[in-house]
């Protein structure tokens, strides 16, 4: 890639490329591990497979819990 690109070069702050592990996200979400892995199997919850690993978006549980709370609001 020349010094030229247009790329924008990402930054270890940025949002999109840290991945939690399911563990992770549970606690961010304050609920329990198997209550998250049934979030992501009825993907409710963002994840992706890494190789043989589950890894859940950092900004995944935020967005969660933004459409949770829209859905209330809207009943």
């Amino acid at each position: 890639m020349s010094e030229h690109s247009t790329l924008a070069v990402p930054t270890d702050d940025d949002p999109t490329l840290v991945l939690l592990t399911v563990e992770e996200a549970a606690r961010r979400l304050r609920i329990g591990r198997t209550t998250c892995y049934q979030l992501i199997r009825s993907g409710e919850l963002e994840s992706i497979p890494v190789g043989r690993l589950r890894r859940v978006p950092a900004d995944a549980p935020a967005a969660y819990v933004a459409r949770r709370r829209a859905a209330q609001r809207a009943a």
